[in-house]
């Protein structure tokens, strides 16, 4: 690899090569030179499936317990 090319993905021209892969420092992009679709993101589900339009998805975000709730289930009578 002989001259740099600028990220598919934010055009940033501060790119380099790790010895495997492309990376750009600026949007945190990877790419494989020659890779084709180099500018598309891929949506991939938990388990690495490919997403399509379409496709319903359920997000689930964990909450933490705060030391107040912790407090309301030791005043609760059993």
């Amino acid at each position: 690899m002989n001259e740099m090319m600028n990220c598919p993905k934010c055009e940033g021209g501060n790119t380099y090569f790790d010895g495997t892969i492309n990376i750009c420092p600026d949007c945190s992009h990877e790419w494989l030179e020659g890779e084709e679709g180099a500018g598309e993101e891929v949506a991939k589900d938990s388990n690495g499936a490919l997403l399509a339009d379409g496709d319903s998805v359920t997000v689930i975000k964990d909450l933490k317990v705060k030391k107040v709730l912790l407090w309301l289930l030791n005043e609760v009578p059993r």
